[in-house]
């Protein structure tokens, strides 16, 4: 089933797995939404400052930004009250996790694009 993927920490280039990982989800017809702050627009979807300003619900978070940012955002994150936070290498901070598991949201550590690959997302 289609989701709604919030993508934390949303890179234009191309090299960047968050990008790769953007371009995954829209090909197998999710809606990615690209989160970050620095961008208008990322591939040409339009892009959010955060996660408070995107309107609609986020069914999945997944995470492309270090531990030293992310710890800013949890609140966010618990109050977007995805059904799921992916982790994906680099991300994984067990203060964060901690924090967002016991908010009642899943909390997976994992590549996206993996998941996506293997038809486990």
């Amino acid at each position: 089933m289609p989701e709604v993927v919030a993508i934390l920490g949303a890179s234009n280039s191309q090299y960047r797995y968050a990008h790769k990982a953007q371009n995954a989800l829209a090909d197998q017809g999710h809606t990615p939404v690209p989160i970050n702050p620095k961008y208008d627009t990322v591939n040409g979807i339009q892009c959010y400052p955060n996660l408070a300003s995107y309107p609609h619900k986020i069914d999945t978070i997944t995470v492309y930004v270090r531990p030293s940012i992310l710890s800013g955002l949890v609140q966010d994150i618990i109050q977007t009250s995805p059904r799921r936070v992916i982790f994906n290498p680099g991300s994984d901070d067990s203060a964060s996790m901690k924090k967002i598991e016991a908010a009642g949201i899943e909390v997976e550590m994992a590549c996206t694009l993996v998941l996506l690959r293997t038809s486990q997302f």
